[in-house]
C-alpha cells in the first residue's frame, strides 16, 4: 500500500518576522507545509533543498534582492510557483518581476483572505503544469513504443512472406508440387491479410487522434447494421463451429453517428467475440431502447477476461493473456479505437466477463431526438438527416 502524498509546500522569504509568522500560521491552517526564512541566502538554500511547490518572495530585502531571488529560484525549478510580496511604492518593480518570471503579486498590506486565494490559485496553475508536463512525457514515451510496436508488427509478417516466397522459389515442380505450392501461397496471403489489418487500424487510429474520424452525422438504424456484420462472419464462425445470433426490436434502433464508425465498432467487438470463443460456443448481440438510450450487448461464450486485466482492456496495444485461450492475431487496437468511437458520440462501453463462461461488452448511446422543427421550415428529409445532433 502506497503511502498518502505529503501536502504541498510553500516557502515564504521576508526580512520582518511578523510577517514571516502570519504567512506561516495562514499556510499551516490551510493543510499547507510551510518553511519561512529572513533573507534571499537562506531561503534559496531552503528552496534547493525542499523543492517547493510555491515561493513567496519580499522584492524589497537586504541582501540578495527579491528580484534576484525570482531569477535564481527558476534556476533550480522552473516550475515553481512563485508570488512577490511588495509595498505600494513598488508595484512597478512587482510588475518587473512577473516579467522575469514570478506568477503573482502581492500588495502590502493584504489580508488572509486575499493570501488563501494567490496562494490557492497559483498552487492549481502549478497542478495543472505539472499534469500537462506528466501529459507530455507519456506521450513521448507512448510515441517510442509505438515505434517499437510498428517495427516489429511489420517485421514478422513480411519476414514469414520472404521466407515462404523463397520456398517456393526453390520448389521441386515434381510430384505434389502443386499442392504445397497453393499452401505456401495461402500462407503468404494469410500474412498479407495480417498486415492489411494492421494498417488499417492504424490509419483508424490516426484519424481517432487527429479528430477526422467522424464524416458525419446522421439517424443511423443499428438494426440494419449489426446483423450485416454478422453475416459477414458467417463462414468465419462455421469453421469455428460457432453460432451467430441477433435479437433486434422491429421498431429499429436508432442512433445519431457515422455509419463507417459504427460498423468498425461493432465489427470490433463481434470480431473479438469469434476470435476468443470455444469450439461448440456462441455469439448473441441483443438490442434495445430504454430512458433516451439504445443499448447493444455483444456476449460471447467464449474463454472469459481474468479480472486482472480488465482495467486495461481498452488501452493502446494491450492484448489480454490467457492461458486457456489460443493465440490470436491482432493488433490490440480495436477495443482502444471502439472505445474512442463510443466516447466521440457520447455513449460508454463496458465488460462482464467470467473465466472459462465468456463475456458481454455492453455498448450505450444516445438514441436519436427528432430535431425541433423551426416555424415556417419545411420538412426537408434530406436536411434532417444531415443534422449535427451533437
Amino acid at each position: 500500500m502506497s503511502e498518502p502524498a505529503l501536502p504541498e509546500m510553500v516557502v515564504v522569504i521576508d526580512d520582518d518576522y511578523a510577517m514571516r509568522l502570519s504567512c506561516g500560521k495562514i499556510l499551516t491552517k490551510m493543510g499547507l507545509r510551510a518553511e519561512t526564512f529572513e533573507d534571499g541566502a537562506r531561503g534559496l538554500d531552503g528552496v534547493g533543498t525542499a523543492r517547493p511547490d510555491m515561493v513567496i518572495v519580499d522584492l524589497k530585502m537586504p541582501g540578495i534582492s527579491g528580484m534576484e531571488v525570482v531569477t535564481r529560484v527558476h534556476e533550480i525549478d522552473p516550475q515553481i510557483v512563485i508570488v512577490v510580496i511588495t509595498g505600494y511604492a513598488t508595484i512597478d518593480t512587482a510588475v518587473q518581476a512577473m516579467k522575469c518570471g514570478a506568477y503573482d503579486f502581492l500588495p502590502k498590506p493584504f489580508s488572509p483572505d486575499e493570501l488563501r486565494l494567490i496562494v490557492n490559485r497559483g498552487l492549481e496553475r502549478r497542478r495543472l503544469a505539472l499534469e500537462a508536463q506528466r501529459h507530455e512525457v507519456e506521450q513521448s514515451m507512448l510515441k517510442r513504443r509505438f515505434v517499437t510496436f510498428v517495427s516489429h508488427q511489420l517485421r514478422t509478417p513480411l519476414v514469414a512472406i520472404h521466407q515462404y516466397l523463397d520456398v517456393l522459389k526453390h520448389l521441386d515442380p515434381t510430384g505434389d508440387a502443386p499442392a504445397r505450392r497453393q499452401e505456401w501461397l495461402d500462407r503468404c496471403l494469410t500474412r498479407i491479410e495480417e498486415l492489411q489489418n494492421l494498417i488499417n487500424d492504424w490509419l483508424t487510429l490516426a484519424r481517432v487522434e487527429g479528430g477526422t474520424l467522424f464524416k458525419e452525422r446522421v439517424k443511423v438504424d443499428l438494426t440494419g447494421i449489426i446483423p450485416g456484420i454478422l453475416k459477414t462472419y458467417e463462414q468465419t464462425a462455421a469453421e469455428g463451429n460457432i453460432s451467430l445470433e441477433a435479437h433486434m426490436p422491429d421498431g429499429g434502433l436508432f442512433v445519431c453517428g457515422d455509419r463507417n464508425c459504427l460498423t468498425v465498432l461493432f465489427d470490433n467487438l463481434i470480431t473479438n467475440a469469434i476470435k476468443y470463443n470455444k469450439p461448440g460456443g456462441g455469439v448473441t448481440v441483443s438490442g434495445s431502447q430504454s430512458r433516451g438510450e439504445v443499448v447493444i450487448a455483444v456476449a460471447d461464450t467464449g474463454v472469459g477476461i481474468p479480472e486482472k486485466y480488465r482495467p486495461f482492456l481498452f488501452e493502446e496495444f494491450f492484448r489480454a493473456k490467457n492461458d486457456g485461450a489460443k493465440k490470436t492475431a491482432g493488433t490490440g487496437l480495436g477495443l482502444h479505437i471502439s472505445r474512442k468511437i463510443v466516447a466521440e458520440m457520447g455513449g460508454t462501453i463496458n465488460v462482464e466477463s467470467e473465466v472459462g463462461a465468456g463475456s458481454t461488452f455492453c455498448v450505450r448511446l444516445p438514441a436519436w431526438r427528432e430535431p425541433d422543427k423551426a416555424i415556417g421550415s419545411q420538412n426537408d428529409v434530406g436536411q434532417e438527416a444531415s443534422i449535427d445532433c451533437r
